[in-house]
């Protein structure tokens, strides 16, 4: 068997793990230094929008899955983020 040995070869997951870590240590900074409002709460929610379909496609696998799968996945996001936002507008009166 021959293989090819890539020491500097970086996996695609290693790359997605960092981003995760890295949009991670984002909101942790912003609760750590205590932001707030409607735009903040927006940039955290965004982020972990990110966060999930990063996660779903890449390590759940739905990359490569019909679009049926990826748009239930998708739509559970949207209305979860949604029903969030509209939670945190509706306290904010």
């Amino acid at each position: 068997m021959d293989t090819v040995h890539r020491p500097h070869f970086i996996r695609s997951s290693t790359i997605v793990w960092l981003a995760l870590m890295f949009l991670t240590l984002i909101t942790y900074a912003i609760g750590e230094a205590k932001l707030g409002g409607w735009g903040v709460m927006l940039m955290v929610l965004g982020t972990a929008v990110i966060k999930v379909q990063m996660v779903s496609d890449h390590f759940m696998g739905l990359r490569r899955t019909r679009w049926l799968w990826r748009g239930i996945v998708l739509g559970w996001l949207l209305l979860v983020a949604g029903l969030v936002t509209i939670a945190y507008l509706s306290a904010v009166k």
